[in-house]
């Protein structure tokens, strides 16, 4: 740290790549795709940037146009970089994103290798850690090594050196071997995370429950979660410490593109809970129903535009929606 300040609010590890999104398809079935930067903890920083937030990435992408491009958007959305290796022998990663007519997607990757899993431990400046208060990761780099190795490490360094870990599973059932394999590693880093935002879908996946209320409430008592966030796509989200609850709704709106939305969500109220300055597990019901109201309300109206982080709101869009309805 440079005088004991930290120089980043919060800093994450992880998958840097480029989305393809199908807009339409001819008659034989082929899309006509676009192109739009992605990859959840870049989703969740820029969101973080949008709101006022001060951000550093660690990851690795090919040296490509691609590659370049990335490095070009995060440095747009206010994102430092300078954690991001450059690798001459890999491609970055692609994934390719279809959509049913509700606005629902599936994916498939170009990844085996993609440059992002070829991140190691040696290539981390740990120094950038020491300066953020915030360390952020999910389960996309904990598909391979070595950057499973170099994920793991770095948690671990994280959490010794007192940072507030936050979690994000964001399951992606084609990238891994098998589901027990996908399930091993969620379990690993929410034993290891302060403040997880999980969807419904995972929470089934990992245990069977479909009550929102009975998955938060495991999460605080069998792990230690300090503030459990769990989403519940178009019908909102529900937030609780050991204090206290409360439920967000989300806004109705024409969803076009769901892409980044749960990214945008978890980044969102990171925002807020550190706008309150306080620990996860102090926080009221009030500001646990502020920063879900806040977080849904931005991920919802990122769902009316194309891309992730190129659909995140502006906070005066969301702030000015809660006084159209009536909200706080």
């Amino acid at each position: 740290m440079q005088g004991g300040i930290e120089m980043y609010d919060v800093i994450a590890l992880g998958e840097l790549l480029i989305d393809f999104a199908a807009k339409e398809t001819d008659a034989d079935g082929y899309p006509t795709m676009k192109a739009n930067p992605g990859g959840a903890p870049g989703n969740f920083l820029a969101a973080l940037n949008k709101y006022g937030a001060k951000t550093a990435f660690l990851g690795k992408v090919g040296d490509d146009a691609f590659g370049k491009l990335l490095l070009k958007t995060f440095e747009k959305a206010g994102i430092e970089t300078k954690g991001i290796v450059t690798d001459p022998l890999v491609f970055t990663t692609l994934a390719f994103v279809t959509f049913s007519p509700e606005g629902d997607r599936s994916f498939s990757f170009a990844r085996k290798p993609g440059a992002d899993t070829r991140l190691s431990f040696e290539e981390i400046d740990l120094n950038m850690i020491d300066e953020s208060s915030v360390f952020h990761f999910g389960t996309l780099s904990l598909t391979d090594d070595p950057v499973r190795k170099a994920t793991k490490k770095c948690v671990e360094y994280a959490k010794e050196h007192g940072k507030l870990i936050t979690f994000d599973p964001n399951l992606r059932l084609p990238l891994w071997e098998t589901p027990d394999a996908a399930k091993e590693q969620i379990l690993w880093g929410l034993a290891h995370a302060d403040v997880v935002k999980i969807s419904d879908e995972e929470v089934e996946f990992l245990w069977g429950i479909t009550d929102e209320k009975e998955a938060a409430k495991k999460l605080l008592d069998e792990f230690g979660i300090r503030l459990a966030m769990v989403t519940m796509g178009p019908k909102g989200a529900y937030l609780a410490n050991q204090d206290g609850a409360a439920y967000a709704k989300c806004p109705e709106v024409k969803p076009i593109d769901t892409t980044g939305a749960g990214d945008i969500f978890g980044g969102s109220a990171v925002s807020r809970l550190l706008k309150t300055g306080k620990a996860p597990e102090k926080l009221t019901e009030e500001e646990l129903a502020f920063i879900g109201q806040f977080a849904c309300t931005a991920a919802s109206l990122s769902t009316t535009q194309s891309g992730g982080i190129p659909s995140i709101p502006e906070e005066e869009d969301v702030l000015d929606y809660f006084s159209k309805v009536g909200i706080f």
